[in-house]
């Protein structure tokens, strides 16, 4: 079983936890002891921190106990589901084990259907997240929250600046989809740019989502995987000045994706990555994984698509096609069809849903195609 991976916290942290009060979240999370570990039967959030930074900085390994001593110490929302803090998967010999060890892990709780969220750690470990839903036969879609694509080159190693290659090249590739949010174009080459166009995989730069953070809504709606890099945010922000970030987003932006990552009802993993290991850091991790908590309290379980009669369906002929959208009843969103196309190596088995926001359907009105209903479809038969 992949729980014996797992290192139990820290006495002296746990110590600690106990001295506080019966209001604040250190005694509404149940915890892997030395002496116990967690009846998961009622479980639906599995906090694990990961040691392993050779992705990242080699010297610089991951101190989870001042994110604990934060987090505990906080209060919870209105909450009902029942949250675990598992411990520590401790850097093995080398990064390969500890690859292994995390997706085991992950792969055992997203099949109990309980969602693992990630204190890392390089980001990296991205790669073994995504590799827990190899025994789940699915496809997945990925969403990063980076400055940066993390490409790298043909013959470099993986690490916190390539995951996203070895997603791509290596067997078997049930990657479906990759959302970055918040890149930086000065930090990314332009073929890396083109590359993404080329793959039809989809990009905002910082500004759009600064400008706009409600687009990023429908992007995390479809996402599996969320993988935060902290050095999206800002230094002035984050408190990481051991790699200045000038630019980036704010606190306040940073927190309000963790709570859209949250409110998906298909994310299944979430992850937040490249700590410094600095004290305000961990205070926004904690104020991160917080909203992401607190987003998932409030999921409204329209995914899978349920019955039509919640929904309104609108459809719009443009060009040579009829678009076919549909408006919850229950929380107004929106989706996009995408059809079922019988010709070509299908990865859509049949007619599937793309969540999307109301500007798309009023730009399909004015005759505007959706670019990423177009992509979507264009993946679908290559």
């Amino acid at each position: 079983m992949g729980f014996d991976f797992l290192e139990p916290i820290n006495d002296n942290i746990l110590r600690w936890i106990q001295s506080l009060s019966s209001q604040q979240l250190g005694s509404k999370v149940v915890f892997h002891t030395k002496d116990e570990f967690p009846d998961l039967d009622t479980i639906k959030i599995a906090l694990i921190a990961v040691a392993e930074n050779r992705g990242g900085n080699a010297e610089n390994f991951v101190d989870s106990s001042v994110f604990r001593k934060e987090f505990y110490s906080m209060f919870p929302g209105n909450w009902h589901a029942g949250i675990a803090d598992l411990g520590d998967i401790l850097p093995g010999n080398s990064k390969e084990d500890t690859y292994f060890a995390l997706r085991k892990v992950a792969s055992d709780l997203i099949k109990r259907k309980i969602i693992p969220v990630i204190i890392g750690g390089s980001q990296d470990l991205t790669y073994s997240m995504y590799r827990a839903y190899d025994e789940l036969e699915q496809m997945v879609n990925l969403v990063a929250i980076d400055s940066k694509f993390d490409f790298g080159k043909e013959e470099e190693l993986m690490s916190a600046n390539s995951y996203l290659s070895q997603m791509i090249i290596d067997e078997p590739n049930n990657l479906f989809n990759f959302c970055n949010i918040g890149y930086q174009t000065y930090y990314n080459s332009q073929e890396e740019i083109d590359l993404i166009e080329k793959l039809f995989f989809d990009a905002y730069r910082l500004g759009e989502v600064s400008n706009n953070i409600a687009i990023a809504e429908p992007v995390f709606r479809d996402a599996d995987i969320v993988s935060l890099d902290l050095n999206a945010v800002k230094s002035s922000d984050s408190g990481n000045f051991t790699s200045f970030a000038p630019n980036g987003f704010n606190g306040k932006e940073i927190c309000a994706l963790a709570r859209y990552a949250g409110i998906s009802d298909k994310v299944s993993v979430f992850g937040v990555f490249n700590h410094h290991n600095s004290p305000q850091e961990s205070v926004l991790i904690t104020q991160i994984i917080w909203y992401f908590i607190e987003g998932f309290h409030y999921r409204s379980h329209e995914y899978p698509f349920g019955s039509r009669e919640n929904y309104i369906k609108y459809s719009v002929p443009i060009e040579e096609e009829t678009l076919v959208f549909y408006k919850s009843d229950k929380t107004d969103r929106w989706w996009i069809e995408i059809p079922f196309v019988t010709d070509g190596n299908n990865k859509l088995k049949r007619n599937t849903l793309l969540p999307c926001s109301y500007e798309e359907y009023l730009g399909a009105c004015n005759q505007e195609l959706p670019e990423r209903w177009w992509k979507a479809q264009r993946k679908n038969v290559l």
